[in-house]
C-alpha cells in the first residue's frame, strides 16, 4: 500500500510541474505564442502521469475468491434402540427364613447384665434407662 501511495504522489509532483513552469509571470508577446505549446505539453505530461499512475494500481496483486463446488456427504446411518424382550427366570434360591432371637424375660439375672452393661444410666429398680430425649424408657432385651 505504500508503494501505490509513493508512486501516487511521484506522479502528481510530474503532472503539476509544468503547470508551475507555464505561469502567467512571464508577461509579452511571447507568452501568447508558446501558449498554445505550453498547454499541448502539460497535457501530454498529464496523460503520462495518469498513464503511469494507473498501470501502478492495475498491476497491484489481486486475491480472487473461487467458491468450491458442492459435495455430497452421505448421512450417517441412524440407530434406533429396540427394546430387548424381558426375561423370566424361574430359578432363583428360596427366601431366607427369619431368625428370632430369644428374648430375655425381664428381672432376670441375663437381663439385669445386659441392660446394665448396654445403659450407663439404668436403674434397677425399675428397670428404666434414660434416654437422649431426657425420658425413661423400660429396658428390653433381645
Amino acid at each position: 500500500m505504500k508503494k501505490i501511495a509513493k508512486l501516487s504522489l511521484l506522479a502528481a509532483v510530474i503532472a503539476v510541474a509544468p503547470l508551475a513552469a507555464s505561469s502567467q509571470a512571464m508577461a509579452g508577446d511571447r507568452y501568447r505564442r508558446h501558449h498554445d505549446q505550453d498547454m499541448l505539453a502539460a497535457g501530454a505530461i498529464g496523460l503520462a502521469a495518469g498513464l503511469v499512475t494507473g498501470s501502478v494500481i492495475a498491476s497491484q496483486p489481486r486475491t480472487v475468491y473461487v467458491e468450491p463446488e458442492p459435495m455430497y456427504v452421505e448421512p450417517a446411518p441412524r440407530r434406533i434402540y429396540v427394546e430387548p424382550e424381558p426375561v423370566y427366570v424361574d430359578d432363583y434360591p428360596p427366601a431366607p427364613r427369619p431368625v428370632y432371637r430369644a428374648a430375655v424375660e425381664p428381672w432376670s439375672p441375663e437381663w439385669y447384665d445386659y441392660c446394665a452393661a448396654r445403659y450407663r444410666s439404668f436403674n434397677a429398680r425399675s428397670g428404666t434407662y434414660v434416654g437422649y430425649d431426657g425420658r425413661s424408657h423400660f429396658c428390653t432385651a433381645g
